[in-house]
This record gives C-alpha cells, sequence and structure tokens, in this order.
C-alpha cells in the first residue's frame, strides 16, 4: 500500500475545496485529481477528456504487467511504480527520424511498436508528432494518455486523440506536459479500490 505524506493529503485536501470532481467515475475522478495536484491547474476540471471504460481497461491492463511505452525520458522518469520503455534517445530512432524527417520521439513509437506488439499503453507528454504518429500506426494501444504541451500541433494532436475510436486520456488546448502526463498514468497504478 502507498504511504501518503501529510503534504500531500493536505494538497488533496485543498483542491477538493476548489473543483468539484464528485460527478466523475472513480478513476476519472482519480486521474483528474492527480493532474490537477500536479499541475496545480484546476482549468483541467474542465478541459480533461476522460472516458471511465477506457480508464477500466486501462488499469487492467496495467494490473496485468503491460508494457508502458513514453515518448520522453521526462515522462518515463515521473512514473516510478513501474518500468517504462523510452526509445528517444536510442541511436536507432536518431537515425530513423534522420531518414523519414520527423522527430526522434515519433521514430521512437515505430520503434516501440516493433518491440512491445499488441496492448500496451502509450503515454506522450511532450510531442504531439509522436502522438500524430502513434495514431497513424497499425497498434491497438489498451490506453493512449495524449498530453503533449506545446503551441505547435499540441491541441490539434489531442482534437485528433478525441476524435479517434481509441481508448484514450486527453484534454483540449495547448496545456499538457511530462508531469501531467504521468500524473494520469500514476492515477491508475496508485488506484485502490475505494
Amino acid at each position: 500500500m502507498r504511504r501518503v505524506h501529510s503534504i500531500e493529503a493536505e494538497s488533496y485536501r485543498i483542491l477538493r475545496e476548489l473543483v468539484d470532481l464528485l460527478s466523475l467515475g472513480p478513476l476519472s475522478r482519480a486521474v483528474a485529481e492527480r493532474v490537477i495536484h500536479a499541475s496545480a491547474d484546476p482549468e483541467y476540471a474542465d478541459t480533461l477528456v476522460l472516458d471511465e471504460a477506457a480508464l477500466e481497461g486501462g488499469l487492467e491492463a496495467l494490473r496485468n504487467g503491460a508494457p508502458i511505452v513514453t515518448d520522453v525520458g521526462m515522462v518515463a522518469a515521473g512514473i516510478t511504480a513501474r518500468n517504462t520503455l523510452c526509445f528517444v534517445s536510442d541511436p536507432r530512432a536518431k537515425e530513423l527520424s534522420d531518414q523519414i524527417g520527423t522527430t526522434r520521439s515519433a521514430a521512437g513509437f515505430r520503434i516501440a511498436a516493433q518491440e512491445v506488439g499488441e496492448r500496451a499503453v502509450w503515454i506522450v507528454g511532450n510531442a504531439p508528432t509522436a502522438l500524430v504518429e502513434l495514431m497513424e500506426m497499425d497498434v491497438r494501444p489498451v490506453l493512449v494518455v495524449g498530453l503533449p504541451v506545446g503551441f505547435v500541433g499540441a491541441a490539434e494532436s489531442k482534437e485528433k486523440l478525441v476524435s479517434s475510436r481509441l481508448p484514450a486520456v486527453a484534454n483540449r488546448g495547448p496545456k499538457g506536459g511530462s508531469a501531467v502526463a504521468a500524473a494520469a498514468v500514476n492515477a491508475l497504478l496508485y488506484f485502490e479500490e475505494g
């Protein structure tokens, strides 16, 4: 069982005074709270796009050891309860990105697809190009956490994810980032039945 520090408990108490998430399902609420806690940004209560069934599938897959693939090392660093796979620094990603003219994160996702096969949890916190690449590949993720940050392509890539048929967590707008993407997955990894 995870031990919660008193500072974290107090942060969640304050958060719950600022935003009312009681209408959400238990997993959606857990994800929203952890994202808001990680960012200190209550606006996520209005911009997150959450699907309880998708989160249930993600939770089950994580509990059964599904691989976790991240777009960048900062997302991977934020997930401490499980090992993750990140190919952005893999020499093959650099070589492939140079060959096809894409980012190393997007190239890393191509490599990851060959390495992990089906039923992985894919997390994007930084590179909208990786999120777009994932949606264009022939993979069937068990869950996509698409929360890239930025002014170029981030909002558009998340809108594309929301419109796709993929089981996903996303938000509307340019906000996002490694910390919130990791927080969304940590909410599932630390989830305890109430």
